[in-house]
């Protein structure tokens, strides 16, 4: 089975985000693996006029939040159902586009810029840093952002069957995204909330 067809069976057998959250909002920005849980999009600082792209953009939703904000954006997934699922949900709303390929992949063909990446549970935890931060970097506008979030290491949770995941501690982070031409290096850690046992790491920094 390839990675891609792994992905996808992942993909089909995810549970679909809800319509609105707590706040009856119909678009919203989730860092962590909990719903209603954690910072927003003010992580990413004024997003209104910016290119904005999301490696791992699942069902869109994160990034279709983002474009409703005056972002435009562009979503890479491996899986093929992400993109289907994506355009029946959010295909409506312009300067917004879904594709269906592999991070490196999307990275080595397109030749635009973008003043946002982030990967939410996504490639930056599944692909090797040496391999895919040169790619990112090398695609972000001078003082763009990167930003990202994944289990902690060690955490316990749920481990997709389709990948290794590449857990660094944030100090092993800071020196890595350094050392591919990221400045301003910020990592924090995301609290669980009441109840469980398990936080989210959250990375942020510039493309110097």
């Amino acid at each position: 089975m390839s990675l891609a067809e792994s992905w996808d069976r992942y993909a089909v057998g995810s549970k679909p985000r809800r319509i609105v959250n707590a706040k009856g909002d119909t678009t919203w920005l989730n860092w962590t693996q909990y719903a209603d849980h954690g910072p927003d999009e003010s992580v990413l600082g004024p997003v209104a006029g910016r290119r904005v792209l999301e490696l791992g953009s699942g069902s869109g939703s994160n990034l279709a939040h983002l474009v409703t904000l005056g972002a435009t954006g562009q979503g890479v997934d491996i899986a093929p159902a992400r993109k289907t699922v994506a355009r029946e949900r959010w295909g409506d709303l312009p300067g917004l586009e879904f594709h269906t390929a592999e991070a490196t992949v999307f990275l080595n063909e397109t030749d635009e810029r973008f003043d946002v990446v982030l990967s939410i549970f996504g490639p930056v935890w599944f692909v090797d840093p040496a391999t895919l931060l040169p790619l990112i970097r090398s695609r972000m506008a001078p003082g763009g952002i990167l930003a990202f979030s994944h289990l902690p290491p060690a955490g316990q949770g749920p481990k997709p069957e389709a990948g290794l995941r590449h857990d660094r501690t944030p100090d092993e982070w800071s020196h890595i995204l350094t050392g591919h031409g990221f400045s301003d290096v910020r990592v924090s850690l995301i609290d669980p909330p009441e109840g469980r046992a398990v936080g989210t790491l959250l990375v942020r920094a510039l493309a110097a």
